[in-house]
């Protein structure tokens, strides 16, 4: 291999890795902003409206409008939202939630609902200085530590699959749990554990009409993580 073409190589895979880390970058920070947008109920106003100017949008969900200004134009350059109106003064432009985009943001029922992606990136964010630490100890971070972005967005991620995948689709893949969830005799007994906030059971429960048997669901709360509890012998 020649020198020149050595050379072209090696420039080739640097362009392509400085591209890659540039273009993540910037899908990080579109992320971000759309954590901001789901925790604030920002979508949910403008899902719920023809379309709203920063002013309107602040007034509805209680935010500060120059925030609502500088957000709505990030979402706009994203292409998450639309200009309907601009006639060159910033606090009277119009944004519309487009419904391609509501479905995939709002609409907590579809398979296409991705919002809850962004409150888990920010949670992984938010527990690198820990996770750093593991590093460096090699230790490790306890589940409760990335705290309540993560758990919630992993549940309301998996909600749309259970409602429209697990009783028709995942459940009905293996037979023989099929066949025993719908037995009469003995009348089944299921432990939902590790699925979230209960919609499996709760799919699965509707799903399945006729199963008989007991369901039964560890109350929220139920298990504190925690050391493991030593047994002592009582002294004799």
């Amino acid at each position: 291999m020649s020198t020149d073409t050595t050379a072209t190589t090696g420039t080739s895979r640097r362009d392509a890795v400085v591209e890659q880390l540039f273009l993540g970058a910037i899908g990080a920070l579109e992320t971000l902003h759309v954590y901001i947008g789901d925790r604030l109920g920002l979508y949910a106003a403008l899902a719920g409206t023809p379309d709203a100017t920063p002013n309107e949008l602040a007034n509805t969900t209680g935010i500060a409008e120059r925030y609502a200004r500088e957000w709505l134009e990030q979402q706009a350059v994203s292409g998450l939202l639309d200009v309907v109106h601009d006639e060159g003064d910033p606090s009277t432009r119009r944004y519309r939630l487009p419904t391609e985009v509501a479905e995939v943001m709002t609409d907590a029922d579809s398979l296409n609902y991705l919002a809850p992606l962004a409150p888990l990136v920010a949670s992984l964010g938010q527990t690198v200085p820990a996770v750093l630490e593991a590093f460096r100890t090699g230790s490790g971070v306890p589940y409760a530590e990335y705290g309540e972005d993560l758990r919630n967005g992993i549940a309301r991620l998996n909600r749309p699959m259970f409602l429209h995948q697990l009783a028709t689709q995942w459940i009905p893949a293996l037979p023989d749990i099929h066949e025993r969830l719908q037995a009469s005799d003995p009348p089944v007994r299921v432990a939902e554990l590790g699925c979230g906030s209960g919609w499996a059971q709760h799919r699965t429960r509707s799903g399945l009409p006729g199963r008989p048997g007991r369901w039964h669901r560890p109350r929220r709360g139920v298990h504190r993580p925690g050391p493991p509890q030593r047994r002592t012998r009582p002294a004799r």
